[in-house]
C-alpha cells in the first residue's frame, strides 16, 4: 500500500510558530505532530510513503530521512490550489491501493484491517456534536451518498478526519482530473471531497468507519488540546529534575534541565529546554528554550526562545527574547 501525507499547508492559524517550521513538525507532547501521524501507520504493510509538502518542505524531508526508515518521496506543490490538487502531484506515482492522511490531525483507527486491501473505500470519521465546522458524511442503506462541506443545516454528524483509503489510486485520480477540467472548487480550491463525490456518483462504495479519538492541532487551543490528551494516554515520561516538585502528566525531555521549578500538569518540555525557578502549568515549551522566574499557563513557547519575567500566558515563536519585569 501507499501512503500519500498531505503537509504542504502554512499554518497561518500556528504563528509565529510556522515561521520557522513546517506546521507538520510542531512540537506536541514530546515529538512532532508528524511524528504521531507516522507512528500510527507503522500496523500498516507499507510500500512507499508519499509526502506532498510546501512551506520549507525540506525541512520535512531531513526529518522524515532522520528518524524514519520505510521508502518515502517528497513531491512538492508550489502553488496552494487545495487538498485533490496535492494529491494530483502524485499522478505518475501512485497505483493501486492508497490511504491519504492529512499532516494536521491525530487520530486513533484500526488500520490493520486494511492490510486486507478490501475492495470498497473508506473515510475515518468521528461524531461531534456540532457538525457545522467540519465536513461530513451523509449515509444511505450503510455507505457514503454525499460528502458535505460544513453544512449550515444539520445533514449529519458524522466528521471527516482527513483519513482516507482508496482501493485504487488511478480511479481517484480520474476524479480528480474530472475535477480539475470542469473546475470543480470549495472556496477557490480543488477539494478531495468533491473528486470522492464524483466517485460515489459514478458508483464507487465508500464505508464510513468511526474513530474513537481525533485530535486537531490546527491552533494554539487545539494544540494544547492535544497535548493534555497525549500526555493523559501515554505520552508522559520524566526525565532528570533538580529540586522541582512534578505534577503529571508531563513530558520532561532527558536533556531538559528542571531546577527549583513547579512543572505540570500538562506540560511538555523537549530536549535542552531550560527551566529555572518557575511556575508552568498546561503548556508546551520547545526545544532549546530558556524558562527563567516566570509563571506560565496555556502557553507556547517556540525554539530557543527566552522568557524571563511574572505571571503569563504566551505565544512565543521561534529564537524569541522575552524579559517581563
Amino acid at each position: 500500500m501507499q501512503v500519500v501525507i498531505l503537509t504542504a499547508g502554512l499554518g497561518t492559524r500556528l504563528r509565529p510558530h510556522t515561521y520557522s517550521k513546517p506546521k507538520p513538525l510542531v512540537n506536541v507532547a514530546g515529538k512532532p505532530m508528524l511524528a504521531h501521524i507516522l507512528d500510527t501507520l507503522q500496523p500498516l504493510a507499507i510500500d512507499e510513503v508519499i509526502f506532498i509538502t510546501g512551506y520549507l518542505g525540506h525541512r520535512i524531508e531531513e526529518y522524515v530521512k532522520a528518524h524514519y526508515s520505510f521508502p518515502t518521496r517528497f513531491i512538492e506543490q508550489e502553488e496552494p490550489r487545495g487538498q485533490a490538487h496535492a494529491i494530483h502531484l502524485a499522478r505518475d506515482v501512485v497505483k493501486g491501493p492508497m490511504l491519504i492522511v492529512f499532516g494536521d490531525g491525530i487520530f486513533t483507527a484500526n488500520l490493520h484491517e486494511l492490510n486486507q486491501t478490501p475492495a470498497h473505500g473508506v473515510i475515518y470519521v468521528k461524531e461531534v456534536d456540532d457538525p457545522r465546522k467540519f465536513g461530513v458524511v451523509v449515509l444511505e442503506n450503510g455507505h457514503i451518498k454525499r460528502l458535505v462541506e460544513k453544512p449550515e443545516k444539520p445533514v449529519s454528524n458524522l466528521a471527516v478526519i482527513g483519513v482516507y483509503y482508496v482501493p485504487e489510486a488511478t480511479r481517484l485520480i480520474d476524479a480528480i482530473s474530472h475535477t480539475m477540467e470542469h473546475n470543480i472548487q470549495t472556496k477557490g480550491e480543488f477539494y478531495l471531497a468533491d473528486a470522492l463525490q464524483v466517485m460515489i456518483d459514478r458508483g464507487e462504495t465508500f464505508e464510513a468507519e468511526r474513530v474513537d479519538v481525533w485530535k486537531d492541532c490546527g491552533n494554539p487551543s487545539a494544540l494544547l488540546d492535544t497535548n493534555r490528551y497525549l500526555l493523559e494516554n501515554g505520552r508522559s515520561y520524566v526525565g532528570t529534575t533538580n529540586r522541582s516538585i512534578i505534577i503529571p502528566p508531563v513530558y520532561i525531555a532527558d536533556t531538559a534541565r528542571i531546577e527549583n521549578s513547579v512543572i505540570g500538569p500538562n506540560v511538555s518540555i523537549a530536549a535542552g529546554a531550560i527551566v529555572r525557578e518557575s511556575l508552568i502549568k498546561d503548556s508546551i515549551i520547545n526545544a532549546g528554550a530558556t524558562i527563567q522566574s516566570a509563571a506560565l499557563e496555556s502557553s507556547l513557547i517556540g525554539d530557543d526562545a527566552f522568557v524571563e519575567g511574572a505571571f503569563q500566558h504566551l505565544n512565543v515563536g521561534d529564537s524569541s527574547d522575552i524579559r517581563l519585569g
